[in-house]
């Protein structure tokens, strides 16, 4: 019981600011790996409105919500074997559209900067259909578009959204020639300078669909591992089929029944 209480103490020591908290510089913290000191120091911070994050199905912000424990325990699942594994990059990605995955990432990378041993990093990789800064209502002045066009440095479009521990690389508009930008060496390097960072970050990279073009298949070798979320009575057994061919070749680490019918669940 004093374990519980003292883990009540600290969660409340580290709670997030208010959803109306004015935006502030916000001081990464960490130790920088073997590629050198760390060239950015602050993040932007953004409030986020809560209903705004519920009209997008986005419940993971808040440690109450009774609908957190799903994403919570998927969090348990993909972090034991990502550390079994040595892996810190993990790819999200889906047969087709409307599946969901966006939403799976988002609460996902949320629940892993609740978790006090880690720090999460959301990179918005679907070129095509960016969905991850709308979906927070980040306003996105800077974003990846910039910095892929030289326009910007990576200190400039990293978002802290008032939660500790997590940190948003939004994507504000489609990017043309998706494939060949994500083939591109300058996005390999950005993946690897975004893994080596810290050892304690989990970066999640929410790609296009699987099956809607070639952007997944290009990009796909330079992560440590991948997850398919299926969408419950929308992806067709062949769909399914298709898509774990394509992923013969990646670390899966497993795949998620997403828009399932929820049971009711008492306390245990």
């Amino acid at each position: 019981m004093e374990g519980i209480k003292s883990d009540i103490e600290k969660a409340k020591q580290q709670a997030s600011p208010g959803l109306g908290t004015k935006p502030q510089a916000l001081v990464l913290t960490g130790q920088p790996t073997a590629l050198g000191p760390l060239n950015y120091v602050q993040t932007k911070v953004v409030p986020l409105r809560a209903e705004h994050l519920e009209q997008h199905r986005i419940v993971a912000y808040n440690k109450n919500s009774n609908m957190s424990w799903a994403f919570d325990l998927l969090r348990t699942q993909v972090l034991k074997a990502m550390e079994e594994n040595g892996w810190r990059t993990l790819a999200i990605t889906s047969p087709t559209p409307e599946a969901g995955k966006t939403v799976l990432a988002i609460n996902l990378a949320m629940s892993i900067a609740h978790f006090t041993t880690k720090t999460a990093l959301l990179v918005d990789f679907d070129l095509r259909r960016p969905k991850v800064g709308s979906y927070l209502g980040l306003p996105m002045d800077k974003s990846l578009n910039d910095l892929l066009a030289g326009k910007a440095e990576l200190q400039e479009v990293l978002v802290n959204p008032t939660l500790p521990r997590f940190v948003v690389l939004p994507t504000r508009k489609p990017v043309p020639l998706s494939t060949e930008v994500l083939s591109s060496p300058a996005v390999s390097n950005l993946i690897t300078d975004l893994r080596e960072r810290y050892d304690s970050r989990i970066t999640i990279f929410d790609l296009p669909p699987l099956l809607s073009s070639d952007d997944v298949i290009t990009v796909l070798p330079k992560f440590d591992c991948v997850l398919l979320v299926v969408a419950n009575g929308m992806n067709s057994n062949k769909e399914i089929e298709d898509s774990l061919h394509h992923l013969a070749t990646a670390n899966l680490i497993g795949t998620v029944l997403n828009k399932a019918e929820m049971e009711h669940r008492s306390y245990y």
